[in-house]
């Protein structure tokens, strides 16, 4: 699967500390701002799938913690996402937390995903970062943040694709959060993704075309995420920590203020359109998405490292 560019602060720090977060440049080591597209990741990012969760020659496994939509008209989500760190994770894996959208375009999905991810290969580091991804095609290689042509980023944009973002929730001690929407814009169709950490003025960071992902029915999701090679074992989930049923913010991955856009680009809860899937139960779970009077409709999902397969 936040505070500013460098040191401004834009997010407003509760005393309960449950949202401050820095927004860091991509820097190397001598102080140059570091090109997002230096090096190619190990990973053909593997979005779910409704058969196996193994790329086509069976290095790369996938495995994924969501609630998501059955193929239907929709236009988008908008959630609260928790930031967690994975400072043990390796070369050969990668974990995050997502909205994800897919469109039918003749016999595939067509796929546009942003969020929060840990990916040593693509970075060369543990930070978390805020990505952006696309393929036109779900089973083939995208294309994430800025390498080639896709997601167009806002003029001045507050958070921008591969920037880290700090410090990370931290277990039991204080939870850290960014809420993002991916929703397509009823006037131009393209794909718009905002920060919405206040809600009567999201920040715009920018936008998928619509070309990416212009067809029904669509399927969208809210998803925990791992990728890893085969030769090694999956790495941690969210937090690290399978769901306890108590619902805590500082202990658990979550998504929480949960929303699903309509045609005209306003706001409901999700109701009864989404439904579970977990792929790999005995490694990761996930809890019922239920309304909460203080966190709206959210659920909690993750797991340890060390999932074998």
């Amino acid at each position: 699967m936040v505070c500013g560019y460098v040191g401004i602060l834009i997010l407003v720090c509760f005393s309960f500390m449950s949202c401050c977060i820095t927004l860091v440049d991509s820097i190397d080591g001598s102080g140059n701002l570091e090109p997002i597209g230096k090096n190619t990741t190990f990973f053909t990012h593997v979005p779910f799938r409704f058969a196996n969760s193994q790329d086509e020659g069976g290095n790369i496994i996938s495995h994924y913690a969501m609630w998501r939509t059955n193929p239907r008209k929709f236009y988008g989500l908008r959630a609260e996402i928790s930031l967690w760190g994975s400072p043990n994770q390796t070369y050969s894996q990668e974990s995050g937390a997502s909205i994800q959208m897919y469109c039918q375009d003749g016999g595939h999905y067509n796929f546009v995903e942003v969020g929060f991810h840990v990916s040593p290969s693509l970075y060369h580091n543990r930070d978390v970062r805020f990505f952006t991804y696309w393929s036109k095609d779900s089973k083939s290689a995208g294309c994430y943040n800025l390498q080639c042509k896709g997601f167009v980023p806002a003029s001045g944009a507050a958070l921008v694709p591969g920037q880290a973002v700090a410090p990370p929730s931290s277990y039991g001690e204080y939870y850290r959060y960014v809420r993002l929407s991916l929703n397509q814009d009823p006037n131009s169709g393209d794909w718009v993704v905002y920060r919405n950490h206040g809600l009567e003025n999201p920040s715009f960071l920018g936008h998928f075309p619509v070309e990416l992902c212009p067809g029904t029915p669509r399927i969208q999701a809210l998803a925990g995420f791992v990728n890893y090679y085969n030769t090694t074992k999956g790495p941690l989930m969210g937090s690290g920590h399978f769901p306890d049923g108590k619902n805590d913010d500082k202990k658990v991955g979550c998504f929480k203020h949960v929303k699903t856009y309509d045609s005209d680009g306003y706001t409901t809860d999700p109701f009864t359109t989404m439904i579970p899937l977990v792929d790999k139960p005995n490694c990761y779970t996930e809890t019922d998405l239920l309304p909460d009077p203080d966190k709206g409709y959210s659920f909690y999902y993750g797991g340890p490292s060390g999932c074998i397969g």
